[in-house]
């Protein structure tokens, strides 16, 4: 069996790129209705934005839409425990599914004037800033990758992928960027 820690690892970003590795987080998919989304809120001290597309944010903690009822919650590696079992609570006895992906993701930013420019490579959406707005949010494409795609900042975008393609699309982000 693989070690844990090994598989937690974040991608290796080995070129000089605006692409950084973030670090480990927690992370769970949470299907349910207004009233589960409004609890596990509570719990996370965000105010779930069910507008769709949208990320929700307070401090170091996010959710974000990625369906009619389904978020990606992300908190810091360190709220792991202390978050599975407030969530777990508030949401007994309501109607909802609540999965830990943590070991399945991973995490990674693209900064700069160029950002959108470069996941335009590879990435079929209109990242103009006048589309796809900060506090955006959505599942879409690059290259052969499925990713969650999160503009934070003007000219910054949270990416979240699957740990088996984190390298790839950490590399061709870097390939992409080589041309600015």
């Amino acid at each position: 069996m693989a070690d844990e820690g090994a598989l937690r690892r974040p991608p290796r970003v080995t070129e000089k790129a605006p692409i950084t590795a973030l670090p480990p987080a927690t992370r769970f998919i949470l299907r349910g209705d207004a009233s589960s989304v409004g609890a596990a809120g509570s719990v996370m001290g965000v105010a779930i934005d069910q507008a769709p597309c949208r990320a929700s944010v307070a401090g170091a903690r996010a959710a974000l839409w990625l369906g009619p009822d389904e978020w990606l919650l992300l908190a810091p590696e360190t709220d792991a425990h202390a978050l599975q079992m407030g969530l777990a609570q508030a949401l007994q006895g309501r109607a909802h599914a609540l999965v830990d992906v943590s070991h399945r993701q991973t995490g990674l930013m693209i900064a700069g004037a160029h950002a959108a420019d470069t996941l335009n490579s590879a990435c079929p959406l209109d990242l103009d800033v006048s589309a796809f707005a900060v506090g955006m949010c959505t599942r879409t494409a690059f290259a052969k990758a499925e990713i969650v795609l999160w503009r934070s900042a003007f000219d910054a975008f949270h990416i979240e992928v699957w740990r088996s393609f984190a390298d790839y699309v950490a590399r061709l982000l870097a390939e992409a960027a080589r041309d600015y």
